[in-house]
């Protein structure tokens, strides 16, 4: 997914990803989506936030702690490329650059997915949360990083932040300078 890292808040939760298919909390496995902010209430990583952790329902995990995830950065830059994979055998990851690559969570190593996509919202349908989101897919099956890293290259060429790709203006044409952009990967 592709989101702005610099519009968050810490309430629960603008979520991207798996979800239960009714709107309602079905509880601690049921879920399995990107959250971008800096709420505190589950895992949190370094500094201030916004962390791009993994919500899988009553509870948000950026490692297999329930508190503190210190390999998971603070995004300091205005878009941010996540993405999550779930895997059999009770782990998950966060890549591009990979922030924790693991054990699921206490309780969390049998997932209960349900197949809705969601966005922007928790899982109980809270809206509390504040957050953009730009574009994003979701796949069955997990890639290889090489994959993703052509995705990552592809969503940089597509020109994020710049005012044009590259746009004609005046008989001239201008290029937008590349911008940076916060990869990480949940796996």
């Amino acid at each position: 997914m592709v989101a702005d890292g610099t519009h968050f808040n810490g309430l629960c939760c603008v979520d991207y990803g798996n979800a239960e298919t009714k709107n309602l909390d079905d509880g601690a496995t049921t879920m399995e989506a990107i959250y971008t902010g800096n709420s505190r209430t589950w895992s949190a990583g370094q500094g201030v936030g916004p962390w791009v952790i993994a919500d899988l329902e009553n509870g948000l995990f950026g490692c297999a702690d329930e508190h503190s995830c210190p390999n998971a950065p603070t995004v300091e830059y205005p878009f941010l490329v996540a993405m999550l994979k779930g895997r059999s055998g009770g782990t998950f990851a966060l890549k591009l650059q990979t922030t924790y690559d693991g054990a699921r969570p206490r309780d969390y190593e049998v997932m209960k997915k349900q197949g809705a996509i969601i966005l922007g919202i928790g899982g109980n349908n809270n809206n509390w949360a504040e957050g953009s989101f730009y574009e994003g897919v979701m796949v069955s099956g997990n890639r290889d990083d090489a994959v993703e890293e052509q995705v990552q290259a592809n969503i940089v060429a597509a020109g994020y932040g710049s005012k044009t790709a590259s746009a004609t203006h005046r008989n001239s044409t201008r290029t937008a300078k590349p911008r940076r952009f916060h990869k990480s990967v949940v796996a």
